[in-house]
């Protein structure tokens, strides 16, 4: 299990990271600097679809582990990233229908990790994430996740509601998680499902949740309006399992 690292700093051996093919998640950039390395590291975190942000020299300087960050610091994923092709081919390897979850705004390490967690137990084939707005397998979520990181395959994509779609093409439907569903209890969730989940706060989002084709609601008789995001997934998860073995 890999969870040390992982920043990389100064611009070779940013570009290099970049080069090398290693899955960058996010790039700090010093606002202000224009030369020409920055040019390039702007540009290769373009092609891969990185995020970028800019920042003062002084959170550089907090960040920086080397006092040598010329100017960027780059995080890069703990662990490398899988194909969504590859969990539906872990399905169809097991003679089991495709069993994913796919994540909306979680950016909470410990909430991923969490989720991560829970879908190799509950039997998923993969966890699916958007590439913005959204964290990424960092070592904090491989702490949290328990080994299950390298065991349950995750896949970062563009736009969800795209991935959503495409998998429909397979015979997938989906389900996501909403306070205003129907109760999980009245639906039937066999066969091949995506579970939507998403943030604490802003749950779902909402052209997200229009490609859904069921919206699930947990029973809740508290008094307090909603669950942590990786204990709904574990309700919901669950509920599936059971449908999914009787």
């Amino acid at each position: 299990m890999r969870y040390e690292e992982f920043t990389i700093e100064g611009r070779n051996a940013v570009i290099e990271a970049f080069r090398s093919g290693k899955p960058i998640d996010k790039v700090l950039i010093q606002d202000g600097v224009q030369d020409g390395p920055i040019q390039t590291i702007k540009r290769e975190a373009k092609k891969q679809n990185t995020i970028v942000k800019f920042v003062t020299s002084e959170r550089l300087d907090q960040i920086s582990e080397t006092g040598k960050h010329q100017g960027v610091i780059a995080y890069a994923a703990a662990y490398t990233y899988a194909e969504v092709e590859d969990m539906l081919a872990a399905a169809r390897e097991k003679n089991e229908p495709p069993f994913l979850f796919l994540l909306d705004n979680i950016e909470d390490p410990h909430n991923l990790g969490a989720i991560i967690r829970t879908a190799n137990l509950a039997g998923a084939h993969g966890v699916i994430i958007p590439k913005n707005r959204a964290v990424g397998l960092t070592a904090a979520v491989a702490k949290t996740s328990a080994g299950a990181i390298n065991y349950t395959p995750v896949a970062r994509v563009t736009n969800l509601s795209n991935t959503i779609e495409e998998l429909k093409k397979e015979g997938m439907w989906f389900v996501c998680a909403d306070m205003d569903g129907t109760t999980m209890y009245d639906l039937d969730l066999k066969g091949p499902i995506g579970l939507v989940i998403g943030s604490e706060g802003d749950g779902v989002g909402r052209l997200v949740k229009e490609h859904c084709d069921f919206v699930a609601s947990i029973p809740m008789k508290g008094d307090i309006d909603s669950l942590n995001a990786s204990v709904a997934a574990g309700v919901l998860a669950y509920e599936i399992v059971r449908q999914r073995m009787s």
